[in-house]
């Protein structure tokens, strides 16, 4: 999906001031930035500044974008950055440099595993389900949170989301495994309550 839109939106028209083009860049990536930040940072007012800034950002950088990555994985950059930036002003405390990755993966195993495959597909993507899942990402450490949502979420390639966040793919791919792990343990423990509930 991003490499398509960046390939029907002309760099050099951007870059010579187009305002069509930046109007077309807005309209293309507006959702997936904002959905970016509300998922981040949990406001949809949050979610606003970071969209606007993003944008005030890419209009200020534009001439000194050199397309070594592609013109969303740049995008993606600077609103990851604008989300980052205002998670650091409320929490100074959080990490985000790269972890270890030859940590003990044993470490990383859920306690609780509940057998979905009962469960019906349109179950796990009803409006609960999804709001159940949404919650979970709320939960994540903003560093794990980040890649899950470029990853699984905005269909960043492991490269594009290591580009993204200035991160070694390996990092990536760590922080990936944790993230989804944690949220299936988070998941399971939900239907398993709820199936014994409904026993």
């Amino acid at each position: 999906m991003n490499k398509t839109m960046s390939l029907e939106i002309s760099l050099e028209a951007l870059i010579a001031g187009d305002r069509a083009e930046f109007a077309r860049l807005v309209d293309a990536y507006s959702a997936p930035i904002y959905r970016l930040g509300l998922r981040m940072l949990g406001t949809p007012q949050d979610a606003e500044d970071v969209l606007q800034n993003t944008f005030l950002n890419v209009l200020t950088h534009l001439s000194t974008f050199e397309g070594r990555s592609s013109l969303s994985t740049w995008l993606y950059r600077i609103a990851a950055n604008e989300a980052l930036m205002l998670i650091r002003k409320r929490k100074p405390e959080v990490n985000l440099e790269p972890v270890d990755a030859e940590e003990n993966a044993e470490d990383l195993l859920p306690t609780q595993f509940a057998d979905w495959s009962a469960l019906p597909e349109d179950e796990l993507l009803s409006g609960e389900g999804k709001k159940i899942l949404d919650q979970a990402i709320q939960t994540l450490p903003e560093s794990m949170r980040i890649v899950f949502l470029l990853r699984d979420v905005e269909g960043l390639s492991i490269k594009e989301t290591a580009d993204a966040l200035n991160l070694t793919e390996t990092n990536v791919k760590t922080r990936l495994l944790r993230a989804r792990m944690f949220l299936r343990e988070q998941l399971s423990t939900y239907y398993g309550e709820r199936a014994t509930r409904e026993e």
